[in-house]
């Protein structure tokens, strides 16, 4: 470690003393003969780079695989801890980590040809899509990575960032590649003797981390991005008008995809420690996939749970003190900008900020694209950007791009290089008031609130995440800051109007006293609605006079079925056991309860019995019959869940309307007056079900099912957000004469910790298993495991591991 300080600290002076020379000698294109153009940064870097492998002590890491294929890595360094981490997760998704490698590079056209779109999943093996934030074929995918990620500032950060991150993520680095290293030829199906590949940096590493990052704002603009790029090489044309908008802008990540999060304090707890219930609902089949992971440096690192993508940290997880998980906030992430440009200049890239004249700046990028014939086709686009973000052109939602004015993203997260280095720091706390120091410390949280409990029975709710400085003074009419409201849209020609500063936060985005936050004795939950309703006792309002920035979401407003069942749950259950014990938490996790069917079904089986239809009788009497739950075996599930889908956009449905003083139970009570409409859905849904050839008292288990190696496996689950349910499963298409087949996102992990005198107590599963090689033990091995309901035991101890241990290496490299 000495050295190394050493070795950056002369590289520091040397930079200093020698900066014009290496500046000339770049600008001149003398460098390695002017084969490659390098920045000074990028020569520095790799100068440091190449003396620090020379002096860093040898690679040793230890790989057990517990039941499951679970991995543990245990390394007495971040480099060797992230070596062990990068090839364990090869050995299980070599493929789609290499496709991923393909999508941030921006090299998708080059190998699939660039109106191709990501590879999508089949037959239960892996996709490299990104459907759930954006839907771009290879090039303008490719255009976008290349033209909006700065692989510079990434490093610049980086470089700035923790000494241990940048082990751990150059150690990911080597690990992959000594997987591909030892593996010639003998790679899964899937990407076996593919030209595509092939070793990787660590900047692959950081534009991995950097993606992840923008799932909430630039990935939601990616089109509008790329369609504010220009060829440079045809000519300049400008819109006359502003577009009318004929759809609403993109939020960040679409409305339902999230998660359940429920601590419980010590008031609440049957041993007085803490519980908690993680279940996120993530893709099954993206790059976004989890991964079971317990990683370790003796002394200074120790958590399990499960990592986002195969990263070398655990993102949701626990160690010996505290648990924590995630939920997709509610919050925005970004702002947009409107500019007043000057009209003299025809390219419309001069814009006026604070009275004075700008220029954009500029970013060309090159995409090498696979024509028919195997050649390749060198495309160009060039991207601008105001000191607020980049120009964004989106037709539909009204942002179009004249000779008097543009609009520009703003984006918190654009060079987000904080993400490790924050799940790190959380995985060191020893308990949840740390764990929110370390949030609020690092502040690299992109798009997600934080839900914890621990030993000591705390329980914490926060919404930590990167949320750009825009107070609410400056969303008010005389504020004259926020000129276009549907499109998030403040002035950009003045500084009055721009992002503000916390003196404890980076630049831009919100500090600690600013930022939703509680930690209670009880309870609190989190289900992707805002801030405002994490304990349904005592909302969150925020600081006088205004409160918390409407960015963190809306407080007083009706909140979903989902959120309102599991403060149901949480609440019913409290009043009839007093104290929570583990199980008593994974009853409520699994219990599968259709709240709709509770607000609805009173009505219209009233209805049903006034009705004078024949052909309402046998829907009528399977609802009756129905146990108004989402379990495997209910019968009449999918004939409700049909019936609800058009039932739900009833005008008018509720006679007691939603009050924000009881948040909770209302709105309730169909309105008498939407009898016929309910009977007519009723009748709709029916004959689907008919001319489906389904019988409507089919078993849910029978009709909603994952495909795996030929085999289809019986998923209980409802809707989440539509029909009420907590455990939520989405399937890919709808209902079809073979049912809901093939989840796309939903229930993925489920982590359920306590705590005991010694430590952790903690079970979980993860759905859609380890691997997504169709080959490989761990690839359909859990999903018996959630049919059933069972969360098993995850071995934390030495004495755990060793219990479970099917298999161990150890690997070492100079």
């Amino acid at each position: 470690m000495l050295r190394q300080k050493y070795l950056f600290a002369s590289l520091h002076l040397w930079q200093s003393s020698h900066a014009d020379i290496l500046a000339e000698q770049i600008s001149n294109n003398d460098i390695f003969g002017g084969s490659m153009k390098l920045t000074t940064v990028s020569l520095v870097t790799a100068l440091v780079a190449a003396d620090y492998a020379a002096a860093a002590a040898p690679v040793r890491t230890e790989i057990t695989r517990t039941t499951r294929g679970v991995v543990h890595v245990k390394a007495t360094d971040y480099r060797s801890l992230g070596y062990g981490a990068a090839y364990a997760y090869a050995e299980d998704n070599v493929c789609m980590l290499a496709d991923t490698i393909l999508t941030v590079r921006g090299e998708r056209s080059r190998y699939f040809g660039g109106n191709a779109p990501a590879t999508q999943p089949k037959n239960g093996e892996y996709g490299a899509a990104l459907d759930t934030f954006f839907k771009l074929p290879n090039e303008q995918s490719d255009f976008f990575f290349k033209g909006y990620i700065d692989l510079e500032q990434l490093r610049a950060g980086y470089a700035a960032g923790s000494a241990d991150v940048g082990e751990l993520l150059a150690g990911f680095a080597e690990g992959y590649n000594r997987y591909l290293k030892d593996k010639p030829g003998n790679l899964p199906a899937a990407c076996k003797g593919a030209a595509w590949v092939k070793p990787i940096t660590v900047d692959d590493v950081y534009l991995m981390i950097a993606e992840k990052a923008l799932h909430a704002s630039g990935e939601a603009f990616a089109a509008a991005i790329v369609g504010a790029s220009r060829d440079p090489d045809e000519p300049v044309s400008l819109a006359k008008v502003m577009p009318k908008a004929v759809s609403a802008m993109p939020t960040g990540i679409p409305a339902g995809v999230g998660s359940n999060a429920l601590a419980i304090g010590s008031e609440a707890s049957a041993n007085g420690k803490g519980i908690l219930l993680g279940n996120p609902h993530y893709p099954w089949t993206s790059t976004d996939r989890f991964y079971q992971v317990h990683l370790t440096i003796p002394g200074r690192y120790d958590a399990m749970g499960v990592s986002l993508g195969g990263l070398p940290v655990v993102s949701i997880g626990f160690n010996r003190n505290v648990a924590w998980t995630h939920t997709v906030t509610a919050a925005r992430h970004f702002t947009t900008f409107g500019l007043a440009l000057d009209p003299s200049d025809p390219t419309g890239t001069t814009y006026y900020f604070d009275g004075a004249p700008r220029k954009m700046t500029e970013r060309t990028v090159t995409v090498d694209v696979l024509q028919q014939d195997g050649s390749l086709a060198v495309k160009k686009r060039t991207f601008y950007f105001s000191h607020q973000g980049a120009v964004i052109v989106l037709p539909q939602a009204g942002i179009g791009w004249t000779s008097q004015s543009a609009f520009v993203l703003g984006d918190a997260n654009r060079s987000n290089t904080r993400l490790a280095e924050q799940w790190l720091k959380m995985g060191q706390a020893g308990d949840v008031n740390e764990l929110q120091s370390a949030i609020h410390a690092v502040k690299g949280l992109p798009w997600v609130n934080t839900v914890a409990a621990d030993r000591k029975g705390n329980a914490l709710y926060s919404d930590g995440s990167v949320v750009p400085h825009m107070t609410t003074d400056k969303f008010m009419p005389e504020s004259e800051c926020l000129i276009v409201p549907e499109l998030l849209a403040f002035n950009g020609s003045t500084s009055a109007c721009g992002w503000g500063q916390d003196p404890d936060a980076p630049a831009g985005i919100f500090g600690e006293a600013n930022a939703p936050a509680t930690v209670r004795q009880d309870y609190v939950a989190n289900s992707n609605d805002s801030y405002w309703l994490s304990n349904a006792k005592e909302p969150l309002t925020g600081p006088a006079p205004f409160g918390y920035s409407p960015l963190y979401g809306q407080a007083g407003t009706m909140q979903t079925l989902r959120t309102r069942l599991g403060f149901r749950q949480i609440e019913n259950m409290l009043v009839e056991r007093q104290f929570l014990r583990m199980d008593d938490v994974q009853q409520l996790m699994f219990d599968n309860r259709v709240y709709a069917a509770d607000l609805v079904m009173p009505s219209l089986l009233q209805a049903c019995v006034k009705s004078l239809d024949v052909r309402a009788l046998a829907p009528c009497a399977t609802l009756a019959a129905w146990d108004r739950k989402a379990d495997v075996d209910s019968r009449g599930t999918v004939l409700f869940r049909e019936f609800w889908n058009i039932a739900r956009t009833t005008p008018n449905l509720w006679a007691t309307p939603f009050n924000p003083a009881d948040p909770v139970n209302t709105p309730r009570d169909i309105a008498t007056s939407t009898h016929p409409a309910l009977m007519t859905a009723l009748r709709t849904a029916s004959a689907k079900l008919q001319s489906l050839g389904m019988p409507l008292y089919g078993r849910l288990g029978d009709y909603q099912t994952e495909l795996r190696n030929n085999k289809r496996h019986a998923l209980h689950g409802g809707q989440g957000d539509e029909d009420g349910t907590y455990n939520t499963l989405t399937m890919r298409g709808t209902l079809t004469s073979r049912g809901y087949q093939d989840v796309e996102w939903g229930t993925s992990y489920v982590q359920l910790v306590g705590f005991d005198n010694s430590g952790p107590v903690a079970k979980g599963l993860l759905v859609y298993g380890q691997s997504v090689n169709p080959k490989s033990p761990y690839y359909a091995d859990q999903l018996p495991l959630f049919t059933q309901k069972r969360l098993p035991g995850l071995p934390f101890t030495e004495a755990q591991i060793k219990a479970e241990r099917i298999g161990s290496q150890v690997l070492t490299e100079r």
